[in-house]
């Protein structure tokens, strides 16, 4: 049945294929353009694609160039369309849409240079209509668009249709929205960076394609997918206006797929799986969505919601509410490493054994400080044995302008020297040339980069030892798809496993906590997290291994729901406080909206609600399985 008719689906207005990991999404659909392109040969046409950019694409891209390389796929008949490009970049800029299709696909495929078609952010503005009229009359002139790629933004745009765009706008310049922008600082270093305009295909220009495919991978995109396909046509949503093309199917990992209702409540829409974790999940949305503590839940409210079978096994809702709510109160705990010589029955960690190694894994710097500052230092104060090992070096998040004052301190202690400080004035000077020859958006050579990293190795190492961490155990792993790679350009190596694998094998820890499993799969934390996977499942039959508990935070992504949530450590006023001040030694780059700690507290607000202890602030924790 189509999505449209299926009990299961019934609350959603387009087809939408979900796939375990984007990795397998991306190859299904390369697979389809492949079959598009042999039968559009076959009938002596090109096929004519239309390609978005962004981290989305990138699996699907390399997908494809695997096609050509190892199964023979030619692209030399094909013509391509690009949604955008940033107004104001030229087509070498290092962040030009240009630039990325270059180095994600154009230069590995044999697509005919004139065959590829991407609008121009260096038209003179007085020109841009025309070139966006052009732009159009190209597409037709191509015989129209047969499939259409698309990604979608945080704003739920499509192409850099921002919200307010039309259901029949047309390529066009643009100003971009401020959540758009805030996106893309870190590729731009910072926000003010960021061009505030871009030419994009617009949204009648896109429905014209005769298919249209919308991927998204990652937790952080299941809000907005669910908004998109289960909305209303909108144009504060312009992705929900797929919704009315003959042809257009979203296809998402499990995890941008997460907010749909027949993943996130079942019941509303067939007989659910009554399961542990479903049940907690239910009555915690009941609770949250009648605004009531989950202890005052009356019978007619689950019968309303379609919950009646629960009260058919539990009796009746007191016997329910009495469960849930005391598995909810058990995740609560002070000891996020084990109470020691206490009784562990209900408790999220174990007591024994006391005191623990414990390893946290940051991605990138900040990350550790962010999602478990206030963890950390609980897990120091009792005497565990803490080490906080940083993934990637941070240098990309760090400006010039943090390098230039570096260099310039380094060169005026230099010349305040009676001599001997000949190497420090060279280096200084060196870096403050190379910071002038290769511009505000050059890429940065590797002795920058190198500064740069050590800039922010220092933020983190002062963070970490605000929490009471070690010196001795700090460490900077320098993986080497960071250092060698940039934003979107990652690529995961067995030299990064092996190096996140040494420090498994030297410490073999009793717990470990770990970011990105959520995280889109091109991204710093994905990747990280990746090879942080290949070196846990390579050491499956090693003893310690067996007594390792692997805890999930949240790092700069979306907070864990109450639901998911097995370990809350809560936090008073001058915990968090003292959190904070430990986040906030990072100068060179910052998130500023994760800065107040309104994410903790939000969650701390969320379990008051539910009937438990009123807390300041709480951290929030999942069990890994592998």
């Amino acid at each position: 049945m189509s999505a449209r008719t299926s009990p299961a689906t019934q609350f959603e207005k387009i087809p939408v294929v979900i796939h375990p990991s984007a990795a397998e999404a991306a190859a299904a659909l390369a697979a389809e353009v492949r079959d598009l392109i042999l039968e559009r040969r076959a009938q002596g046409k090109a096929a004519v694609l239309g390609l978005a950019t962004g981290s989305t694409p990138v699996p699907f891209y390399r997908e494809l160039v695997r096609l050509h390389r190892e199964e023979g796929l030619s692209f030399h008949d094909v013509i391509t369309f690009n949604l955008d490009e940033y107004y104001g970049l030229a087509r070498d800029h290092r962040e030009s849409y240009f630039r990325f299709m270059q180095e994600q696909l154009f230069a590995h495929i044999d697509l005919k240079p004139e065959n590829i078609h991407l609008p121009d952010g260096t038209v003179p503005l007085d020109g841009v209509f025309n070139h966006c009229a052009a732009y159009e009359q190209a597409i037709v002139d191509a015989g129209g668009i047969d499939l259409q790629i698309l990604g979608i933004g945080r704003t739920g745009h499509i192409g850099f249709n921002e919200p307010g765009s039309s259901q029949d706008s047309l390529t066009r310049l643009i100003p971009l929205d401020l959540v758009t922008r805030q996106d893309a600082a870190p590729d731009f270093l910072r926000e003010e960076n960021v061009p505030r305009f871009a030419i994009t295909m617009g949204v009648g220009t896109i429905l014209r394609a005769r298919k249209l495919v919308l991927m998204a991978w990652g937790g952080n995109k299941a809000d907005i997918v669910a908004k998109a396909v289960e909305g209303p046509e909108t144009e504060a949503v312009s992705a929900s206006f797929l919704q009315s093309h003959p042809d257009a199917r979203f296809v998402l990992n499990a995890d941008a797929a997460g907010a749909l209702t027949r993943i996130r409540l079942p019941w509303l829409v067939g007989r659910a799986e009554w399961t542990p974790k479903e049940i907690r999940r239910a009555v915690l949305w009941l609770a949250l969505t009648d605004k009531k503590p989950v202890l005052k839940l009356r019978d007619g409210e689950y019968n309303e919601h379609g919950m009646a079978e629960l009260l058919t096994r539990y009796g009746n809702a007191y016997n329910l509410n009495i469960e849930i709510f005391n598995r909810q109160q058990h995740t609560i705990t002070g000891w996020p490493g084990g109470k020691p010589n206490a009784d562990d029955t209900h408790r999220p960690e174990r007591a024994a054994p006391f005191p623990k190694t414990v390893l946290v894994f940051a991605p990138e710097p900040q990350d550790d400080s962010l999602g478990m500052g206030g963890t950390i230092e609980r897990l120091v104060s009792q005497g565990h044995d803490v080490h906080v090992c940083y993934m990637a070096g941070g240098d990309l998040r760090v400006t010039d302008a943090e390098a230039v004052r570096f260099a310039r301190v380094l060169l005026e202690t230099a010349e305040q020297q009676s001599g001997g400080w000949s190497e420090q004035t060279e280096y200084a000077r060196g870096v403050l040339e190379e910071i002038e020859t290769k511009g505000p958006f050059g890429d940065p050579p590797a002795r920058l980069r190198r500064l740069k990293a050590l800039i922010r190795r220092g933020e983190a190492r002062d963070s970490a030892l605000t929490l009471g961490v070690k010196p001795g155990q700090i460490r900077f792993l320098d993986l080497p798809f960071y250092t060698e790679g940039r934003y979107r350009q990652f690529r995961l190596s067995e030299a990064d496993i092996a190096a996140v694998g040494s420090v498994l094998a030297t410490l073999r820890p009793h717990q470990i906590y770990i970011t990105g499993n959520l995280a889109d799969p091109s991204s710093v934390q994905g990747v990280a997290f990746q090879a942080f996977q290949a070196a846990w499942e390579a050491r499956a039959g090693q003893a310690w291994r067996k007594h390792c508990h692997v805890w999930l935070y949240r790092g700069q992504q979306t907070e864990f729901a109450p639901h998911e949530i097995q370990m809350a450590i809560p936090m008073s006023p001058d915990q968090l406080s003292h959190k904070l001040s430990a986040v906030q030694k990072f100068q060179s780059h910052t998130v500023p909206e994760l800065l107040d700690g309104e994410r903790n507290r939000v969650t701390a607000r969320l379990y008051d609600a539910l009937g438990t202890a009123e807390y300041e602030a709480i951290e929030a924790f999942r069990r890994w399985e592998g």
